[in-house]
């Protein structure tokens, strides 16, 4: 085995990374090579890291590293990936060892204060966690992707689909067709519209916002691919909402969304959400992500987050919890001091990738 980085020549190409991340069973779109390109351009260093045997890559993980004057804090969203074909289970530990050897290595190279992970793992999945421990990285408050989602299952076709919905989804979805709210797909120029949503949004729930640009940026690399698509809805020529959903590796993920004051009770955004379920089979999406939910009752607290919860829950899918976040610390004093000031989201805006809130 010998373990690969993507800053060194001989480093496998961007199909062949996106190929490894899509071998795991949960390979997630944060880990895609276009992902971590996104976040190269608003400030980031994304180092892809992969062990390879025989031509075969086994294992990898793309860590996000962002600089704090001499030194970095490294951030793995959503990984690290391990190909499903690899079923001994040595195997897949001693790609994994040797890979964390490497991100270490790597991050103390980049004077890391810490790193962030946060895999695509489910809490019940001990084992696993048992291994990050293993590698002496610990529990963290500190998530910066949704802890909890609501996963809708697409396998059933479109009726058993709306049969699974609340009975007001299903009408709200058929009402807003009715009164005439057009849906169609956008594109990049479309952007400006939507920002102009998103920034409605943004003061009427209380959150921040990515630039426009991140915006457009964050559509149009996946585009290609065909793993993006941005929707808007409009009633009379006028622009009520819009989303942006993704699609790779059989998942698809409501991500960014935005909707007016105006006409509200036309229900747009519940026919939004149907026409990207429906967008997300037609890629072979067999789940759509909604993309987070309050963790607790106090973060439900808030009337938009309750709001936002009540409208995902509607759609059907199931609640589901990941491990959360876990961090490794290589500057135990920087370290204190950094989550004395701030913790990693405020200090970093745009580290997340879902609704601002989450960011």
């Amino acid at each position: 085995m010998r373990v690969l980085e993507s800053i060194e020549s001989g480093f496998p190409s961007h199909q062949a990374w996106d190929e490894l991340v899509a071998r795991d069973p949960r390979g997630h779109l944060l880990q895609t090579w276009a992902w971590g390109e996104l976040k190269r351009a608003f400030g980031w260093i994304p180092v892809r890291l992969a062990v390879e045997r025989d031509g075969v890559l086994l294992a990898g993980a793309q860590v996000l590293y962002r600089r704090l004057g001499p030194f970095s804090l490294g951030y793995i969203p959503k990984g690290p990936v391990v190909a499903r074909e690899d079923s001994q289970q040595t195997d897949s530990l001693r790609a994994l060892n040797a890979l964390w050897k490497a991100i270490h290595s790597r991050s103390r190279r980049l004077r890391a204060i810490s790193l962030k992970v946060e895999p695509e793992w489910y809490e019940e999945e001990t084992s696993r966690v048992d291994r990050l421990v293993a590698q002496g990285l610990r529990p963290s408050k500190e998530c910066i992707q949704p802890r909890r989602t609501i996963i809708v299952d697409l396998r059933p076709d479109e009726e058993q689909l709306l049969a699974r919905m609340k009975s007001k989804w299903r009408y709200n979805i058929r009402l807003s067709v009715r009164k005439g709210v057009i849906v169609r797909e956008g594109t990049t120029e479309d952007m400006a519209t939507f920002y102009d949503l998103m920034r409605i949004t943004s003061e009427r729930n209380g959150f921040g916002i990515h630039s426009r640009d991140y915006y457009r940026r964050a559509l149009e690399l996946f585009a290609p691919s065909g793993r993006s698509i941005l929707y808007m809805a409009y009633y009379q020529n006028l622009p009520l909402a819009g989303l942006i959903a993704y699609a790779f590796n059989g998942q698809s993920w409501y991500m960014y969304g935005a909707s007016s004051n105006e006409h509200r009770e036309l229900m747009p955004n519940h026919q939004l959400q149907w026409r990207a379920m429906q967008w997300a089979k037609s890629k072979g999406s067999t789940q759509y992500d909604l993309w987070g939910i309050p963790d607790t009752e106090a973060d439900s607290a808030t009337a938009s987050l309750a709001g936002v919860q009540r409208f995902k829950e509607g759609f059907g899918g199931k609640v589901v919890r990941y491990v959360g976040a876990y961090d490794y610390v290589y500057s135990r004093p920087l370290y204190w001091m950094m989550r004395k000031a701030w913790n990693y989201g405020r200090m970093l805006p745009g580290i997340g990738a879902g609704t601002p809130s989450w960011t």
